[in-house]
This record gives C-alpha cells, structure tokens and sequence, in this order.
C-alpha cells in the first residue's frame, strides 16, 4: 500500500500481496496522542521515520485527514517489513481541533458546548478502545517531556468499558478464523504500551556532559554513566509504572490488564527537539538514507534482506542526537527506530510478551495473525464499535453504544461536580419555592414563587448542568403546583378569585360532587354582598357572581317571587326563538371602542320609543320642558319635517336564529337581542303613592337621604298659543319671566302650584338617583357629589336639574366607609320617577358608559322609553357590565371615577295635548 487510507476504505479493500509473504505474520503498531501547535504532526513523522518513506506529507497535508474534522483511524501498511500502522488522529490533534471549534455555531451555549467536546471525547475513547483490541503495539505520542496525569483517568475508563463491552465483542467475533484465546479475550495479545515524549528545547546540554539536567547537584566532575537525555528517559518511566501501579491500571497479571509495560525494556522514549536550521536537517537525513555503506554486500534471501535494510537503517541516527561516544565515556542513546524495533522483533518473531510480575507470573496469551484473519476480526469490530452497520451487528452496535456511560464518571469530572452541586441546590429552591404558600395559589402566585427558587438555585449552582436542573426545578414546581394546590384562574364579576383549587363546572342538570379529580364544582370566590330587588321594597344577600345572566337576571327573578313579580312593567324585547337549537351568534360583533355610525346614532334616538304614548305627540327637550327657546331643540323640535323623517327610518327586525351572547351596547351589531334583559322597569304605583314629606318608605336607606328631587316641568296650556312664555327654571339667562307671568323661582313650597300662574302651567315630577354599595346601604343623590340630606320634614329643596344636566357618576365613594383603608364605592342601582297625572310624557333614554375608553356605551333593548301619565317608575340597572371581551370591573384605587358614569339626557319630558271629551 503506497499511500495510507481510512481504516474503513482499508478493510473494504483487497492488498494484494506475495505468495511467499502471504502466510506470514503482521504485526499492528497503533500510534495515538497529542500533538502542540504545529504545521506538521509528530504522528505523522513519526510514521515516515519507521517506514523510510516519504508517507505523510511533512507539512500537514489534509490529503488523508478526515473530511468531518472529528475522530478518524489512518491506515498504513508497509509489505516489506510486515507492519501495519495505524494512526488516530481526534480532537486532541492542533487540525481537528481548528476544524471542530470553526463548527461549533456562534449562539452555542455553555452546556451544549459541553456537549459536543464530550461526544468527541467519548468518540475518541471508543476508537482507541478498537486500537486495543487489534494493536500487538502501541505508541503514545505526547509534545512535551512531562507525563499528562490524565491518561491515568483516561486508561480506567477504557478499562471499565472494555470489561463491560467484552460480551458483547466475543459475540461479534465468535465466528472470526482466530484462535480460542483471541475470541475469549477479544485481542491478539495483551497488547504493550510505549511512550514518546517530544522535548520541545526543554532540555539543554551542555558540550561537556554536564549541567543542565545532566548535573545532579553535588559539584563532582565524576563523569555520568548516561546522558541527560536516558536520564530523563529513566525517571519518566519509574513515574509511570508508579502511577500506573497505584492506581490498578497495571497489575501484576498482564492478562487482565489494558496494557503492558515491559519490565526489562526501555518504554519511554524523548525525542529531541528540532535544530535550529531545519533544511540542513532533512538534508542530513536525506543523505544517510541515501548512501550505501560498501562493508554491507552479497544478495541476502528477501526476508535477510528486509531485515538488513532494517538494521541499516536503524544505524541511521533519524533524529538529532548525541554523538556515539561522548568524551565522558557515556553509553550511547539509542534512535527511535532502534527503542521500537526491539519490541516489533518480539512479535515477529512470534517471541510474544511476557510482562506479568509477581511470584507466580501466569503466561499471557499471544498471536500473530495474517493479514487476512487480520482484516476479518478488524472488519466486525468494525462494524460494531464504529460503524453503525445496518445487518445483524446493528443490535450488537447499538449496545455498544449504550455501554459509553461508564465513561461519564471518569472523564467528565466537570460535569459530575456541576450535577453534585446542582443536586444540593435542588432542595433549597424548592424549599424557597414552598415558603408562606397557601394551599392553593394562582398562576401569578406559582410564576412568582418559581422566580425566588430559581434565584436561590442560581446563587448555589454552577457549572454545565445548570441548564438541565434548572428546567428539572421548573418542571417539579409546576408538579408541585398542579397537583392539587392549583386555584381556579375564574375571575367573578367584582374581580374577585374563586377560592376553590381547579374544578369543573357541572353541566346542565349534573351535581355538584367534591370527590372527582378534578372536582366539579360552581365558582365562589366567598364574597357575599346585600342588594335589592327590581323595585327595591326588599333586601336579600348574594352570592359574588361569575356570569352576567346570575348579575343581572337570576337574582331578581329570585326576588319577584316575593316581592314584585304582580306589579305592572314595561318589558324590553329579548330573543324569541324560532328554531328549537338556536345559536349565539358569531365573532363579527365590533370592538367595543368602535362608536357606531351617525346614521346609526340618529337611528338610535328616532327609533319608537313606546306604545303607552297616548293621542298625538309633540316632542319637547329636556332643555324645552325647562323653558328654553324652540330654535335650540334641533331634531326634537324640527316639527313635521321630524315626524316625517323620523318614520322613514325603518329599523332592522331582531333575529330569530341567532342572539346575542352577551349584553346590549353601542358596539353589537344591528339585529341581535340577548335572551335576558339585565334591565328592568317596573311601576310602584300611582304618583300619590310617593308622599314627598316622607320619602321613600323602604329599607336600607340612610337617614334623611330618601328623599326624591323636584322636577317643575312647564306643560302647554290648551288656551294659550304663545311658545315663548315658557321659561327655565334654572335661574340661567333664559329665565326671565315674560310679561304678565310670575318667576318659577317665587312659587310657594315644593309641594304647591304657586300662586301667580294657572294650574295647567306647571306640573311637578320628582327624580331620585338611587346608590347603594356592598352592604346594602343606600341613598340618594343630589348631584354628581352630593348625597341628598334632608333634616326634618318638607323634603329636599335643591331641584333635580342638575343631576339631570349633568353626567352622574356610576360609582361613588360610600357615605359610610367601613374601618379598613381600601375605599368602599357605592353603585348607581336605581332611577326612581315619579310621572304627575297631566298632560305629560316622560321619556327615558339610559345610557351608561361603565370604564375608560374604548368601553361601550350600555343601552336597555329599547333605547327610549316613554313612561306614561300618573306613575311611580322605578328603572333598576344592572349590577355588572360585561361585553364580549369581559367584564367591565368596578373602578381600582388608582383609577378616576369620571370614566365610570351615566350619561347626561336620562330623562326627556314631552307634553301632550288632551283630546276633547
């Protein structure tokens, strides 16, 4: 073979070779190690010094280096001498190094780094594994003149995992033509481990034998038996055999060992360092391979012949080294090839190894095979150590493989101290994960708690199984946490939690039952408040809800069994089914920031407001009903040209397939209706059924605030023509009397006509905005920030204009704040009406914006409602706000409450003209 070659490309091919060599034996020099940062590699010239032929380029050629850059086996197999090289070349060479680290990604982090150097390292652990088991010799290759310790921890791992593989290859070379030895043991021969230390100018001598290394101190000119250079060879090698010796790699048995030294042999070798004119070197070695010596004649036979030329050139010094014969009378220093030969001679001359020491040394095994048989155990080890074959060696391959974790506690020292650190840290973030927990928490409790643990890890761990701890850490929390002590994410609609850990809610017409897992359960987030029913004469706690229809609608309907459920109302129009599945309707419902168009608004404020709407109407202001001008009232004062337009509009009939899920708001689309009105309006009575020297005669009332605000209405006269004669009441600049008409504001008391006007001037009307908070306490107000007091008897004398010219908040701090420092709000509950008996229609347009923008603008089914003549109204909103994205929730401590309010226009009075009788 002319050239070396991949050990795989080797054992696919066919050397041929002489009939007379044929039967011969071959012996295996396997050479491995490291090598310093140079162009060429030791290895490399080494090879070309043994075989005198230029085989390896000098230089570092990448010819043969392997493709990948990682672990690969170099074959080289010299005919003429019968010796097969093989040379690892791995990592731990300066080129596979360059090649692997320009692989690695530049986001790579710090343990998957670790990760590949160890797969490398382990790659290159099972290749020289294979060189063990088929190498007669091995030779390992080190740059400096100092052992590395760590062959030491390397040799054990190889041997631990030879012991655990050995099984495993007997069955991959049972059928191999070898000898019983080989198969039982998986090797031709214990095989010998030699040493070559490069010197690297770390060892000078001077020209007379001595100092440097070469003086031992004493200051006698007693001249040394040998040079500095087998000095340090000596001492090299009692520091490895001790090494070796403590810690079990060689015993005194060699069959059952790794390797060998011999115990009568030189095994260590140093190279001397380079010249300082290189050319001049490899001229000099070029000569002495060059010239034929004339004492060396005759025509030996071919194997006298190879062997001639081996010790021709053996007599060659192929290194720098010390004269023959120093003036001190030195021995002389061997060459490289003399120190191998000596121990190839043994195998080829089938002489074999005895290197067991002791009393009784037992006879180890030995074999030199042929080339052939060679190749046929060299090809299954092969396939099962290093090649992921495919055949029936597959399941044996990957076992092999699953073998490699005996190396993790030899060679990864780092990795086993960083899991023994991060294995302590473990306990003290879980214990910092589990400190002042309740028994069941939220997500934001668990993602907190989890930050401290993880913190506390981090201060206690370290190395590269940082990383997988710390997702091990991550995982054992969420454990921890799902199991059992997780709480139910359900918000209610005061967003409040539920307190009951994750649960199912029962489906219709299924119980409740507590010991499933998960249990099936309702929501209860134990938050329990007082209110009042659709017209408010009675009170009854509740339950915090969780869904709009048990706010809004359950909890009344509960009440009017006892209370107001025979009292007259006026219904708003909910969905009516016209299919017996119907479904809600689809996500195309706007956002509800999105105000809706302004054909849609008008179409809005013109819409019918009632059927109650007794005889012809003339539609009248709020700002009219209080004596403004008739040029101000806009659409609502246009006359027929209104009526006119208003009846062209025609609105979109509700569906009756699909409703809506939620409830009505100014971003719903046109044609959906809830299948529950969270509104109502119901009747109390008559207007005299509201006594305005005593107020409102119901429970949880306040003292002194139950009393209704006056609203003085100006009605038309059936007699009188004259428009302008009406006038405001609330002492702007349009309240000046007109001639031959008295002031509002000289009127007698709140309940009289006053003295100066007709009886069919003026009527009055009563309003009250209704509060009430978590306790049920409640009270009226007088306007956005005030709460009406009364003292005494006749009632509150602050007129109703201001609350109804203004946005009244939804949400105001309560009169009776409790003793915590958390402010108590009370909520607008109810708008109560008192409707005279008179030519008089009142309309009612709620409109409520319940947050900050882009909250929606919440609206009854029926936007306007006209309240007829001679009632007590009572219009009762809702408890809680929710759109199809979520509740609405009650203003936080840091949130202005302006954004929380009633839009001004609630209440719009309408005058109408009596038929004749």
């Amino acid at each position: 073979m002319a050239v070396p070659m991949n050990i795989g490309a080797l054992l696919q091919s066919e050397i041929i070779e002489d009939a007379v060599d044929k039967d011969e034996g071959v012996c295996v020099l396997g050479i491995f190690g490291k090598s310093a940062m140079q162009p060429g590699s030791i290895k490399d010239s080494l090879i070309n010094t043994l075989a005198d032929k230029h085989v390896f380029s000098l230089f570092g050629s990448d010819d043969t280096d392997s493709s990948s850059g990682g672990t690969s086996i170099h074959a080289y197999y010299n005919q003429e001498t019968r010796v097969l090289y093989l040379v690892l070349t791995s990592v731990f060479d300066n080129r596979q190094l360059i090649r692997a680290c320009e692989s690695l990604t530049a986001g790579l982090g710090h343990a998957e780094a670790h990760e590949f150097w160890k797969a490398a390292e382990k790659d290159h652990c099972l290749q020289l594994l294979y060189l063990f088991s088929l190498c007669h010799v091995l030779l390992l290759v080190h740059p400096t003149c100092s052992f590395d310790v760590t062959y030491d921890k390397m040799f054990r791992a190889l041997d631990a995992l030879r012991q655990k593989a050995l099984p495993l290859l007997r069955a991959a070379i049972k059928d191999s033509p070898v000898s019983k030895e080989w198969k039982l043991n998986c090797r031709p021969c214990p095989p010998r481990l030699l040493f070559v230390f490069q010197m690297n100018g770390a060892l000078r001598v001077a020209s007379s034998g001595t100092g440097g290394n070469g003086t031992d101190g004493s200051g006698g000119d007693k001249p040394k038996k040998h040079s500095p250079r087998r000095r340090l060879q000596h001492a090299l090698e009692d520091q490895i055999y001790r090494i070796f010796r403590k810690s079990r790699v060689l015993t005194n048995q060699s069959s059952n060992c790794l390797f060998t030294v011999p115990a009568n042999q030189a095994f260590v070798y140093v190279v001397p360092g380079p010249d300082e004119d290189p050319i001049g070197s490899l001229l000099g070695h070029l000569r002495s391979n060059c010239v034929l010596r004339e004492s060396e004649g005759g025509t030996p036979v071919p194997r006298q012949r190879r062997y001639q030329q081996m010790r021709h050139s053996n007599r060659q010094p192929s290194f720098n080294v010390e004269s023959s014969l120093s003036s001190g009378g030195q021995l002389v220093d061997c060459t490289l090839k003399e120190f191998l030969w000596q121990h190839i001679e043994l195998v080829l001359t089938k002489k074999g190894f005895d290197d067991s020491v002791g009393r009784n040394p037992q006879p180890s095994h030995f074999e030199l095979p042929t080339y052939s048989k060679w190749v046929h155990v060299a090809h299954r080890l092969y396939q099962v150590m290093i090649e992921n074959a495919e055949d029936d060696a597959a399941e044996i391959s990957l076992k092999v493989q699953g073998q490699l974790k005996v190396l993790e506690g030899f060679l990864d020292a780092d990795a086993k101290f960083s899991e023994n650190r991060c294995q302590k840290a473990l306990p003290l973030a879980h214990s910092a994960y589990q400190s002042n927990l309740p028994h069941n928490y939220t997500t934001t409790v668990h993602k907190n708690q989890l930050a401290q643990a993880l913190r506390v890890y981090s201060q206690h761990a370290r190395g590269v199984a940082f990383q997988r701890y710390a997702l091990q850490l991550h995982e054992d929390c969420y454990k921890f946490w799902s199991n059992g002590h997780q709480l139910c994410e359900e918000r209610s609609l005061t967003d409040q939690h539920c307190v009951h850990k994750f649960h199912l809610l029962p489906k219709p017409g299924e119980k409740p039952e507590m010991d499933q897992n998960p249990p099936i359960l309702y929501h209860n987030s134990r938050g329990r408040s007082t209110s009042s029913c659709n017209c408010g004469r009675k009170q009854s706690p509740r339950e915090d809800p969780f869904d709009v229809q048990a706010a809004n609608y359950d909890f009344y309907q509960m009440l009017e069994e006892k209370c107001c459920g025979k009292l007259e109302r006026i219904n708003f129009p909910v969905f009516q089914a016209s299919t017996p599945d119907p479904a809600p309707a689809s996500d195309e419902v706007p956002r509800p920031g999105e105000v809706p168009p302004s054909g849609e608004a008008d179409r809005l404020k013109e819409k019918e407001t009632s059927t109650h709407t007794p005889g012809d109407s003339t539609s009248l202001s709020l700002a009219l009903s209080l004596g403004q001008s008739t040029d101000s009232l806009g659409t609502y004062g246009d006359g027929a040209e209104g009526q006119e337009k208003r009846s062209s509009l025609v609105d979109r009939q509700p569906s009756t397939v699909e409703y809506l899920p939620g409830m009505l708001h100014s971003g719903c689309p046109k044609g959906l209706l809830p299948k529950f009105s969270s509104w109502s309006l119901v009747k109390l009575g008559p207007a005299k059924a509201y006594n305005s020297l005593t107020g409102l005669e119901q429970p949880g009332f306040l003292p002194g605030s139950a009393f209704l605000l006056p609203w003085d209405v100006v009605i038309r006269s059936r007699s009188e023509e004259d428009v302008g004669s009406l006038e405001p009441l609330d002492g702007g600049p349009a309240s000046w009397p007109a001639p031959n008409k008295a002031s509002a504001g000289k009127r007698g008391s709140a309940g009289g006509i006053g003295r100066g006007r007709r009886r069919d001037d003026v009527t009055r009307a009563f309003v009250g905005f209704e509060y009430e908070d978590s306790r049920g306490r409640r009270f009226l107000s007088s306007g956005p920030d005030k709460v009406v007091k009364v003292l005494g008897q006749g009632g509150p004398k602050e007129p109703a204009t201001r609350c109804l010219n203004s946005d009244m908040p939804l949400y105001i701090p309560s009169p009776a704040q409790g003793r915590g420092i958390k402010p108590h709000y009370a909520q607008l509950a109810r708008l109560f009406i008192v409707v005279p008996d008179a030519p008089l229609e009142i309309v009612l347009n709620p409109q409520v914006q319940s947050g900050p923008p882009p909250c929606p603008i919440f609206h009854p089914e029926q936007p306007e409602v006209a309240l007829p003549a001679d009632g007590l109204w009572v219009l009762r909103f809702p408890y809680a706000y929710v759109t199809d994205r979520g509740p609405c929730y009650p203003p936080k401590e840091n949130q202005p409450l302006a954004n929380f309010r009633v839009l001004r226009g609630i209440l719009r009075a309408n005058t109408t003209s009596s038929t004749p009788q």
